[in-house]
């Protein structure tokens, strides 16, 4: 459910071209101006059409692995956890970043949080997974985007996203640790 709305909501600024996506993109000089709407509405703006369908997959990706791993309420207080991860990373961490758009570094955060839960649930499939994510995140700190990645999204890939959407993710996961359990899809 929230992973619908989600990708209905990514859409349709999509559709809405070049000035949706400047007006909403994260731009640092921007939100110092107070344009803080920014720090929310970037992670669902994209470069393109490829970059967005990329992202779409993901999501679809994400929630066929690990959507059961939390309820609908949850997983949209992950997403925030997330967004606010990635938002505070950049801000304070990454000050030479100047502007940002996409949902990927959302899906790592949703990707580790549903990991987490299925660690807690000594789920043999998340502890390979958890491996593989830890050792891409690993790779993309140490020798920059996956090969092919931003010829296939259509821009600069802001790993640092990734990671920050990660942590965040975690965060979330472990403040709903004690209620991990099976339930509706994101």
């Amino acid at each position: 459910m929230a992973a619908a709305g989600t990708a209905l909501i990514a859409v349709l600024l999509q559709a809405g071209g070049g000035i949706v996506r400047e007006t909403l993109a994260y731009d640092r000089s921007a939100i110092g101006a107070g344009e803080v709407w920014r720090l929310l509405s970037a992670h669902f703006v994209h470069l393109g059409w490829s970059h967005l369908l990329l992202n779409l997959a993901g999501l679809a990706l994400v929630s066929w692995i690990v959507g059961r791993r939390f309820d609908w309420a949850r997983w949209i207080w992950i997403g925030f956890m997330t967004i606010a991860a990635i938002d505070a990373g950049f801000w304070f961490f990454y000050p030479e970043l100047e502007w940002y758009v996409g949902l990927s570094g959302v899906l790592h955060g949703l990707l580790v949080a549903g990991l987490f839960a299925g660690l807690v649930q000594r789920d043999r499939e998340a502890v390979i997974l958890t491996l593989f994510v830890i050792a891409k995140l690993a790779w993309e700190q140490l020798a920059g985007p996956l090969p092919g990645s931003e010829s296939s999204s259509g821009g600069v890939v802001i790993v640092d996203a990734h990671l920050y959407g990660a942590i965040g993710g975690l965060a979330g996961a472990l403040l709903c640790w004690r209620s991990v359990r099976p339930s509706t899809a994101i």
